[in-house]
């Protein structure tokens, strides 16, 4: 099919959205068992890849919402494009890096594309998926998703670790070797992006190039007053702060414990591949329960649910004494994981339709950056000051505090079931609500929105 747009359908739009998920998270997975210690094994403390990785979040922070706005306005496949360009550019500074300065242009180049990778892919998904089929169920999508995404890591995570352990590059010392082979993945991945997105034709040119620039600022400003006047939105997107702020405990804290077990950052970096693909895998087969389970429950229950899970399997990878008992926690804290965001993006996408979508999810994703940079520098000072494993458990006390702010979500869920009994006549007994835009707000929502994750 080509580019030039003929119209897809709602099954070839998942599956190229899925194909593109996996190239775009496996380099990920080959570089998650080194992130942290090759900055450590070229001479950075703990504390300086905290700042460093906060930069990261600053840059997201102030390029977020822009980046949405102007994926809404120029097009999708445009800013993904520029985005895999510039990631491409920041793992090659990644695999040279060796002092605080250049590894601080790292992660602020790395800062750049999460921007404006953050959220043009999915809302291209919901929008081709729901303008080929309205009633296309786009929760079962975003659960493939998560669970592509979890497999592409965990089959990135074990091969470098594999590489680790193999180190076959002469000359380039073996904690870079996963760096290397992510480099050439990216690569792929830019050019899948350019053969297998198709979007319909925009303007092309100066002056369509100024009407997307002087569009990206009222993109934006609709995101934000969804924001004032959604009560439910607002809630679902502040849900990130608390689990920014979290995650930094169990995907950049728990390879330091295995070092702090092992004392070697060989050995832990061994370990901690193997294990990053156990558990991504183990996420992806959370992934899968979220259609079943939160059917059952309701999306906002469940999601709730899944953020108290998760700070108690992350109390165990840090207070679990061995290895055997931080992997198992480990292991659990992502199947948790792999089930709490497809049904957290799936409350999200409800709120909003597809001229504002991507600038919402890049509203979500923004809210968990200065958390989570906050996260690096507090957590990994505390890391150095007292012990890996408060620190840790510290992230666990913040997580727990994302589950009371899906209850607005929760009242609207339950308003739409008691409407829905009420007239079953309507829709067969069936409710179209996953991506219910946010003009149209359902039964009992009064027009508020809320949540984020």
């Amino acid at each position: 099919m080509s580019a030039a747009g003929a119209a897809l359908t709602a099954p070839s739009a998942r599956r190229r959205f899925l194909i593109l998920t996996a190239l775009r998270w496996l380099p990920v997975g080959l570089v998650i068992p080194v992130a942290v210690l090759l900055p450590l094994d070229r001479g950075l403390s703990l504390a300086q890849v905290g700042l460093a990785a906060a930069l990261q979040g600053l840059v997201v922070l102030a390029l977020e919402l822009p980046t949405g706005g102007l994926a809404d306005t120029l097009g999708r496949r445009t800013v993904l494009l520029l985005a895999s360009a510039v990631g491409v550019g920041a793992m090659a500074l990644y695999l040279a890096a060796d002092s605080l300065a250049m590894f601080a242009a790292v992660f602020a180049l790395q800062g750049v594309f999460r921007a404006l990778d953050s959220g043009p892919l999915e809302a291209w998904y919901v929008d081709a998926a729901l303008g080929a089929d309205p009633r296309a169920a786009i929760d079962r999508g975003l659960s493939a998703h998560s669970a592509v995404l979890g497999v592409a890591i965990a089959a990135g995570a074990l091969a470098g670790g594999g590489l680790v352990a193999w180190a076959p590059l002469a000359g380039l010392e073996a904690l870079a070797t996963p760096v290397a082979a992510a480099l050439v993945l990216q690569v792929a991945g830019l050019g899948a992006i350019a053969a297998l997105m198709v979007e319909p034709r925009r303007a092309s040119g100066p002056r369509a190039a100024w009407r997307a620039a002087v569009g990206t600022p009222r993109a934006i400003a609709d995101g934000i007053g969804l924001l004032r006047r959604n009560r439910v939105l607002l809630a679902l997107v502040a849900v990130e702060l608390s689990w920014g702020f979290g995650m930094v405990a169990f995907e950049q804290l728990t390879p330091v414990r295995l070092l702090e077990i092992l004392g070697d950052p060989d050995a832990a970096a061994a370990v901690v591949g193997p294990a990053s693909s156990a558990a991504w895998l183990a996420s992806a087969a959370g992934a899968t329960l979220v259609p079943l389970l939160a059917g059952r429950l309701g999306f906002a229950r469940f999601a709730a649910l899944t953020r108290l899970l998760q700070a108690v399997t992350v109390v165990g990878i840090g207070l679990f004494g061995g290895v055997v008992g931080v992997v198992t926690a480990y292991l659990a804290c992502y199947v948790v994981h792999g089930a709490a965001n497809p049904a957290h993006m799936t409350l999200l996408h409800r709120q909003v339709d597809g001229a504002r979508r991507a600038t919402v999810v890049s509203l979500n994703s923004m809210a968990a950056q200065p958390a989570g940079a906050l996260g690096a520098v507090a957590l990994t000072a505390l890391a150095d000051a007292a012990s890996v494993g408060v620190a840790v458990c510290l992230g666990a006390v913040v997580l727990v505090l994302a589950a009371p702010l899906y209850l607005p979500a929760w009242r609207q869920e339950r308003a739409e079931r008691r409407a829905r009994v009420a007239s079953p006549g309507r829709d067969g007994g069936q409710a179209d609500t996953a991506a219910r835009p946010v003009g149209r707000p359902g039964p009992g929502t009064a027009g508020s929105e809320v949540q984020g994750a």
